[in-house]
């Protein structure tokens, strides 16, 4: 019988399989997530949360001096602590111009700012949380970050530097926070191309979920995904039956 998200992640909690949260939200504070995932009934902290925001934050840190300009909601800047943080009308002195999921308040004047923040400033790197193509609304698809960063991208023949699935970087932190093998570590998510082709590509294993960006059409590509569950909560059953006589069965990441 098909488990529920709340008995699934309960079951790996038993059985002590190590595991991580992984998403691109870019919109929310890990906080907000937290509050999230406990409104079905799984009990999370926030450092058991990966998002864009922590990593990026992370390298600006170690790599940039001077002010970030942010393109992110105003609650997900929380994520960013203590960095200098431009101002929001300023057109120069940016340091790096982070780019996330502004929604509805993308328009002209805002993308333009973006632009030229990077354009007068040659050598502020163009950081993208994230390179997910689009993300299901409540009234339907929805443009995520990566248009508004390729726009960028165009305009500027700079390349961003990307925190967030697909990138290996993204994946390479949350092998770290795991303390485990590549090998060990399997990615579910219902994105074929940033879950499953992502995490394979740095030799993580990719499970594919028939529900949310899922479509039957994924299934007729190159990408062959190691598993495809009907659910999360068909996690457990699988896991019983492809996983648990192996001595090194592979762990668990969640996006």
């Amino acid at each position: 019988m098909t488990r529920s998200t709340k008995e699934a992640v309960g079951w790996l909690r038993i059985q002590r399989i190590p595991t991580l949260f992984v998403t691109n939200t870019s919109s929310q504070p890990r906080s907000a997530l937290v509050a999230k995932l406990a409104r079905f009934g799984v009990a999370a902290e926030e450092d058991d949360i990966l998002i864009p925001a922590v990593a990026a934050a992370q390298w600006l840190r170690a790599e940039t001096a001077g002010p970030v300009a942010l393109f992110v909601r105003e609650a997900a800047r929380v994520d960013f602590g203590s960095l200098e943080q431009l101002e929001d009308e300023a057109e120069r002195g940016a340091a790096a111009v982070v780019v996330g999921d502004l929604g509805s308040q993308w328009d002209f004047r805002t993308l333009n700012r973006a632009f030229r923040l990077l354009h007068n400033s040659p050598q502020a790197p163009l950081a993208a949380l994230g390179m997910t193509r689009y993300w299901l609304a409540a009234d339907g698809p929805s443009l995520d970050v990566a248009p508004f960063v390729a726009a960028l991208e165009h305009a500027t023949g700079r390349k961003a530097r990307v925190f967030g699935k697909p990138a290996p970087g993204f994946f390479a932190t949350a092998v770290r926070l795991l303390a485990l093998p590549p090998e060990q570590i399997m990615m579910v998510g219902d994105d074929i191309q940033a879950d499953v082709a992502g995490a394979q590509a740095v030799q993580l294993k990719g499970a594919l979920v028939r529900t949310g960006k899922f479509r039957e059409s994924d299934l007729n590509g190159e990408i062959r995904p190691d598993a495809i569950l009907d659910s999360i909560g068909s996690l457990p059953d699988w896991w019983k039956e492809h996983v648990a006589s192996n001595p090194e069965p592979a762990r668990r990441g969640r996006g």
